[in-house]
């Protein structure tokens, strides 16, 4: 059997194949004939008419199409562009994903270390620099802590990484952390303009990271889904966060959820189908995905989202 998921989808789908077969016209040899003789005639009539548009020679016209058929019309990428710039971001705060692969039989070494480190940070850098979360992998990546920090803007990025190196204390806290990790890695987001980031919170249960790499160019067709989607969820749970990539791994997107637990995950996410347009968030946006993966994480006592 179907599940209901499944079912509603291809319902739309199918909704969809038929709208698009009713609207559709033939388009016979004959008419395609009848039509460009049409248009020759109007053309001979406007031709008349100045137009301060310059012809094109044959290259230009060749150069013209490929470059509209690769990257679009001109007038949709500047469209695109200041969507883009203007927003998609919520342009208030600039966030950095950390992710720590930390070497088996050793995460308790590191935790107790991140748990002097990282407030020692918040403490010396405030209000420029918060924590926004730190977790450790309960499903998904084992052995890997996940941290997420906000800075006031990217001065403030910068200024904290050069204060970083001059800090006695952070280097020596760093250097014993060093040797526990297989590797890290580091990314810089934005925040969606429509989804903040949530302030602390003590909620306790399970959070989740569902992170996205898109296709390439989808991103503004990603965030016009979601806007929606975001709306239904909000119904049945309280979004965490959602961040879209600029430096590092490209073309991301990160989602962060909390739940009292993985039981009542699964039953509010089941719910999230009865809600006007969660079905068509879904059908528009899984074909945008070029890879997924979720992370249930545990926050870490000093965590500020825990």
């Amino acid at each position: 059997m179907l599940s209901p998921a499944r079912a509603t989808l291809l319902r739309i789908s199918a909704a969809r194949y038929s709208a698009l077969r009713a609207t559709a016209q033939p388009f016979s040899t004959a008419s395609r004939l009848s039509s460009s003789r049409s248009d020759g005639a109007r053309d001979g009539q406007e031709g008349a008419v100045a137009t301060d548009e310059p012809k094109r020679t044959l290259p230009q016209k060749a150069s013209h199409i490929v470059r509209s058929i690769l990257h679009g019309s001109e007038q949709v990428r500047q469209e695109t562009k200041d969507t883009l710039s203007k927003v998609l971001a919520r342009g208030k705060y600039v966030h950095e994903l950390s992710t720590h692969r930390v070497k088996p039989g050793c995460m308790d070494k590191y935790k107790a270390i991140v748990a002097e480190l990282y407030p020692l940070i918040v403490r010396n850098h405030s209000p420029r620099v918060k924590l926004v979360g730190s977790w450790e992998t309960d499903i998904g990546d084992l052995d890997t802590a996940i941290h997420v920090w906000e800075y006031q803007g990217y001065p403030a990025l910068s200024r904290a990484y050069s204060e970083y190196r001059a800090d006695s204390a952070y280097t020596e806290l760093h250097q014993k952390l060093q040797p526990l990790l297989r590797d890290r890695k580091s990314q810089i987001m934005l925040e969606f303009q429509f989804w903040p980031t949530h302030p602390p919170v003590a909620k306790g249960g399970v959070y989740e990271l569902r992170s996205y790499t898109l296709k390439s160019g989808t991103l503004l067709e990603w965030e016009q889904n979601w806007r929606v989607g975001v709306e239904c969820r909000k119904h049945h749970e309280v979004p965490m966060g959602a961040w879209f990539s600029q430096l590092g791994n490209l073309n991301q997107v990160h989602h962060l959820w909390q739940y009292p637990d993985l039981q009542l995950r699964k039953e509010v996410r089941e719910a999230a189908w009865s809600e006007n347009g969660w079905p068509e968030t879904v059908l528009n946006t899984v074909p945008l995905i070029q890879k997924m993966s979720s992370r249930i994480m545990l926050p870490m006592p000093f965590s500020s989202l825990k």
